[in-house]
């Protein structure tokens, strides 16, 4: 475990993890942003420092990026002679700054400046905050395979973002079982340097050894990563009591380090227990497959009293009874519903959710999907699965009048459900053609 003792971090934190709570912060910020009509890729992260209050100006004579304090407002300074990359990364490093409660106090560089000895750990959290916001949640589908690093590297040039930006996506969309951590050099009493995990991101579907802060014993692959690009591979057993493949690229060191960070990449050999990838199939999500208790799920806005078109007529027309009650329970609650589900049992091993997740209805110039309600209202179906031993079944929710987009949808699935043990199934109508020939 890393023992948290800088300062903004603390303050930031309070009694919660850091890497919890920087990453579903920044998490939140990126959603609000998309769902304000923020696209890519690349995603520009100007869009999320001017969400926070700050200006993003040029200037040549500073070595990478900062964030200074003019007239009380926060200014973000970048140096524009930098790659591309390193600039969107640079600019969205401050703007994750921003985030912790102290960042105006005093002038805050890019990678710190190394004169502080546990400044290493906002720097790290501002990275997490950083890949969230030049990479957000949807940016690319989830991969069936897993690619080794090197084709890794090669892919993340189309998305023009760091490789630590890439390969925490990769990891938190990835179907397969995998982990990813972030290892940063640290110097022994006897002047000798060895690596320790700062952060560890497993898939949705992966295990969760608990090697945040854990020491790499010498003989890792890690070691022989001694330069930005390098990778090496290697059969390690210091994650657990077991052995996994583990595959290293170096990555930029912090400030007034000699020694290059590294991403690890672990190849379990199963999924965790109870966890299994979203499963697609052709049918109907009215008629869902299994024996266990299971949750329907559908999409209503939260301005209507009676349930739509398409599946949710199908719904009502089926089950008319839990749509009268969604009718009073809504009619209540009017535009506050947004983030709340509606649950009603329909028969003794069938429940109805109805997720609160789009405002209003109709013509618009802007998607009425709102992500953060939807993950809210997903949470809440995670315990009531949790509470009910349920399955869940959906059809491709928020992607009709919502008009969300299905890789975003598709994300906060797993990070609220798949990573919680939760069995989901989501249904895909079969080909209209196929559907003649079934008559």
């Amino acid at each position: 475990m890393v023992n948290w003792s800088n300062p903004s971090v603390v303050a930031f934190s309070g009694t919660e993890d850091p890497v919890a709570k920087i990453q579903t912060t920044a998490r939140e910020l990126a959603l609000a942003a998309l769902e304000s009509g923020w696209s890519g890729p690349p995603y520009n992260p100007i869009k999320i420092a001017e969400m926070l209050g700050a200006k993003v100006v040029p200037n040549y004579d500073i070595a990478d990026a900062r964030t200074v304090e003019i007239n009380g407002k926060a200014v973000i300074e970048f140096n524009p002679s930098q790659s591309r990359e390193r600039v969107r990364f640079s600019i969205a490093h401050e703007a994750a700054h921003l985030l912790f409660p102290d960042a105006l106090e005093e002038v805050r560089h890019r990678g710190g400046t190394g004169s502080v000895k546990d400044e290493w750990q906002l720097e790290m959290l501002c990275n997490l905050a950083a890949s969230e916001f030049v990479m957000p949640i949807g940016s690319f589908a989830p991969s069936e395979t897993i690619t080794r690093i090197p084709e890794l590297m090669k892919s993340r040039a189309r998305f023009d973002v760091s490789a630590e930006a890439f390969m925490i996506r990769f990891a938190k969309t990835a179907r397969a079982s995998i982990g990813v951590f972030c290892a940063s050099p640290f110097q022994l009493p006897d002047g000798k340097w060895s690596y320790r995990v700062d952060y560890y991101i497993s898939s949705p579907v992966a295990p969760t050894p608990p090697i945040t802060g854990k020491v790499i014993p010498p003989n890792s692959a890690v070691y022989r990563c001694t330069a930005i690009g390098f990778t090496d591979y290697g059969v390690e057993s210091w994650l657990n009591d077991d052995s996994f493949e583990v595959e290293y690229v170096g990555i930029p060191a912090y400030p007034g380090n000699p020694l290059p960070r590294a991403i690890g990449l672990v190849h379990f050999e199963r999924a965790a227990e109870g966890h299994l990838p979203i499963k697609y199939v052709n049918g109907n999500a009215l008629s869902p497959r299994g024996d266990e208790p299971k949750i329907i799920c559908q999409l209503v806005n939260n301005r209507a009293l009676k349930w739509g078109g398409g599946i949710a007529r199908q719904m009502a027309q089926k089950y008319p009874e839990a749509e009268q009650a969604f009718s009073h329970w809504i009619a209540k609650l009017g535009r506050r519903s947004l983030g709340l589900v509606h649950v009603a049992d329909v028969d003794k091993i069938t429940i109805v959710a109805s997720l609160v997740a789009q405002s209003g209805y109709g013509v618009s110039s802007a998607p009425r999907i709102r992500y953060a309600a939807l993950e809210q209202a997903l949470l809440h179906v995670c315990k009531e699965a949790t509470r009910r031993r349920a399955s869940v079944h959906m059809p491709r929710i928020g992607t009709g009048d919502a008009r969300g987009d299905w890789a975003t949808i598709e994300n906060l699935v797993q990070d609220t459900l798949v990573r919680n043990g939760i069995s989901v199934t989501v249904y895909d109508l079969p080909p209209k053609r196929l559907q003649l020939e079934l008559l």
